[in-house]
Formats: C-alpha cells, structure tokens, sequence
C-alpha cells in the first residue's frame, strides 16, 4: 500500500486545488510603496521644492516663451507667444554677454580656491588638539555673519586710502581693487572664497570623519610623510565631499548677487562685475521686463547644469 497521499486529509480533496488556494490570503499591493510613513516624514520637504523650485522654474520657463509684463492683480490681457525671441534678445545683448564672462571669471577664481582652502583647513584643523572649539568657530562666523556687516570691513580694506593699499603703497594698484575693471571681479571672488569658506570646511570635517585611523599610522610605518598621507588617504577619502563642495561653490557662484551689488555699487565700474543675477533684477524690475529676465534665468540654470555635470565627471571620477 503506498504511504503517499494524492489528497487533502481533511477536505478529501486533491491538493492544490482551489479550496487550498482560498486559505492563502493574498497580500494586497500597497501604492505608497513598502514605508509609507517615509513619505509622510518626506512631504514637507517635497511640498516646498515643488512650490518653491519646481514651480517658479516651470513658470519662468512659461514666461521666456511669451511676450509677458507685469499688470494690476486680476486684470486678463494678452501676452501672446513670441517663440525664442527673448532668447534671442538677451544673447544678443553686449551687457549679458559681459555678465557671463565676468561670472566665468569669479568662478575660475572663486571654485579651486574654495575647494583647496577648505580642504586645507579642515585638515588641518582635524588635527589640532588644543582650542580646536575656538578655530572653528572663528572660520565660521564670517559665514553666518551678514553680509551688510562684513562689506564695511572689507570696503576698508580694499579702498583707495583702506589698509591694503597703504601697506602697498607704491605697489597698490591705480585705480584701486573695486574701481578697476580688471581688478573688481577677482577681488569680489576673493570676498565671497573668505566669507563662505567656513560652510565648507565643516562639510570636510564631517567627512574627514570618516577615513580611519589605522590608514594614516600603516603610512606612517610605511615611511610616508604628511604629504604622502594627504594625497594618497585623505584627497581619496573625501572625494565625495570634494564633488559636494565644487557642486555648491559653482551654484552659489553663479547666483550672485549681493557681494557685487554692495561692494561696486552695483556691478561697477562699467559692468566689469555685473552677474546675470543682477541683470535679471534689473531687466525684471527695474526696467519691468520679465519676460527677457525670465529668459535669462533659463538660460543661466541651463549652462550652471552643464558646469555642475562636468564637474561631477572631472572631481567624482567614473562610478564602480
């Protein structure tokens, strides 16, 4: 007699059948995914990109492409579709033009300078023992200080009769730091480096947390110097901070606006430090053109994209 059993003891059935099938219960597909309590905790951070970036790019991107102006709330007009012709007008504009190259200027200074600085000071301030609360606070505290406050001390640094120039003396330059067109950005560009430099050394700090220890000492045995452990340990180590802290420095470089507008009285002398920020609220709002501001904004999110993915692909190196 064979011992194997071709049904269900208890119904007589065959098994398998589809009285076995209504015993299994069927697990029901959740649409908000396997945690949605992370979306709950997620959404105000959603609602506020969609309702702060998402939504006035999109707009903006409406009104490049129309021939817009402001008018009284709830009046209808027309603003009928002009195509790319805001577009074209701003590229043809000289002062854009200028805009962008003086921009390009502040990043060459204002990028490498930010990296290797920050990068620099963190390590070393990674290794002080002693008052290593006080060194960081004090590069910090231009950073959170408002700018207002810190351009006095620098106006009185770099005008024609401030410090600089006096212990220059025959070697400062004529004109002076912010009134010479070839002098103004560059000296903008060292401000903003000194001002935000503290922002980013705490990013390397955080990250210097990382690398352990036992790299540095087996180096060490190994016979190799501080230098040998910085640029073969600590360079690769925060190479993820690196690609953050040039993405950062770029989009915050290129959305200038406050250092040239209070320290050249508003991207002087003629333009040499004009960003595309500052024109944009100039055609917008001062002269009442948003559409061609608009446009400007969109071309200006374009090439700041195209920075950022070059970077990434030079500082972040090729994904495993």
């Amino acid at each position: 007699m064979s011992l194997r059993s071709s049904g269900n003891p208890v119904t007589g059935k065959p098994a398998g059948g589809a009285a076995d099938r209504r015993l299994v219960p069927r697990k029901r597909k959740n649409f908000l995914g396997p945690q949605p309590l992370g979306l709950l905790f997620s959404a105000p951070y959603v609602i506020y990109v969609l309702g702060v970036l998402a939504f006035p790019l999109g707009y903006a991107i409406y009104i490049s492409f129309h021939d817009f102006f402001f008018t009284a709330p709830r009046v209808k007009v027309d603003r009928p579709f002009v195509g790319f012709d805001n577009y074209v007008t701003i590229l043809s504009d000289p002062a854009v033009q200028r805009s962008f190259l003086n921009i390009g200027v502040f990043l060459i200074i204002n990028v490498p300078l930010t990296v290797g600085l920050s990068l620099l000071l963190a390590n070393a301030l990674n290794r002080v023992t002693r008052l290593k609360t006080f060194f960081r606070l004090s590069y910090y505290v231009p950073y959170v200080t408002a700018s207002v406050a810190v351009v006095g001390v620098w106006l009185f640094l770099f005008q024609e009769k401030g410090l600089l120039n006096t212990i220059l003396g025959p070697l400062a330059p004529t004109p002076s730091w912010l009134v010479n067109s070839w002098l103004a950005m560059p000296t903008v560009a060292l401000y903003v480096t000194w001002k935000q430099l503290g922002f980013f050394i705490l990013l390397y700090l955080a990250a210097l947390q990382n690398i352990p220890d036992e790299l540095y000492e087996s180096a060490s045995v190994d016979g190799g110097n501080k230098w040998v452990q910085f640029w073969n340990i600590t360079v690769p180590g925060v190479r993820s901070a690196s690609v953050l802290v040039t993405l950062l420095a770029t989009i915050t470089g290129a959305n200038l606006f406050t250092e040239p507008y209070l320290l050249t009285g508003g991207g002087g002398p003629d333009g040499a430090s004009t960003s595309p920020v500052f024109l944009m609220y100039q055609k917008g709002i001062l002269q009442g053109n948003p559409d061609v501001a608009a446009a400007l904004g969109v071309v200006l999110v374009i090439g700041v994209l195209l920075i950022a993915l070059i970077q990434k692909r030079l500082v972040g190196g090729k994904e495993d």
